[in-house]
Parts: structure tokens; C-alpha cells; sequence
């Protein structure tokens, strides 16, 4: 990653961690947000990252991935996750592990909606 894309990542966390009061502060500042407080969070979050340029992540919606799409991908982790433990490679084990329950925990969010 460039050190521009590392510096934007962190001021997009920097603003999801940011009070109402801190995000009115700094939207106060930018000339052509009008109307900052009356605005709540998730409206001033997005006005701005698209003043600033922040592109906002993407929430997972149910149309955008299937429950089967899923169960594949849960597969294919587990794949590699027995391939490094043949080579006796514990981070990476640990690593596809808690990618699989990420997974798992997403596939249930989209059973249940």
C-alpha cells in the first residue's frame, strides 16, 4: 500500500471512532457542509468522507452474497488452514481459523435476515 492509501485508511477509523460532538467539530469545518448539527452520526460520517474523499466500505447485503457462496469460501479456508497445519505453520493456521468464523458468523447474519 502507498503511504497516501495507509494515511486515508487511518482517518476513516479515526473518524468511525469519533464522538457526535468531535464529528460536528470537524464537519464545522468544512465550508460547504451546511446544517452539521442536526445531522447524526451515520449522516455526518458519510458527509464527510465524501467531502474529504474517503470512500466508505461497503456493508454486506443479502443480495450481494449468497448463503452457498459462503459455504464454499468456508471450504476452501479450511483447505489452507490443513495445508499450514502440514507444514506446522501456526500463525497462519490461527489466522485462517478466525477467518473461517468471520465467515461462519456472516453466513448465519444472512440465514436470519
Amino acid at each position: 500500500m502507498a503511504k497516501e492509501e495507509i494515511k486515508e485508511v487511518e482517518r476513516e477509523n479515526d473518524l468511525d471512532r469519533m464522538t457526535v460532538k468531535e464529528l460536528r467539530d470537524v464537519a464545522a469545518d468544512i465550508e460547504e457542509l451546511v446544517g452539521v448539527h442536526a445531522m447524526k452520526k451515520a449522516e455526518l460520517l458519510s458527509a464527510i468522507k465524501k467531502a474529504k474523499g474517503i470512500k466508505e466500505k461497503k456493508a454486506i447485503k443479502k443480495s450481494d452474497v449468497t448463503i452457498k457462496e459462503l459455504k464454499a469460501k468456508i471450504i476452501k479456508l479450511k483447505e489452507k488452514r490443513e495445508e499450514a497445519r502440514k507444514v506446522k505453520d501456526k500463525r497462519m493456521v490461527n489466522i485462517f481459523r478466525r477467518k473461517i468464523s468471520r465467515v461462519r458468523k456472516t453466513s448465519r447474519k444472512l440465514s436470519h435476515a
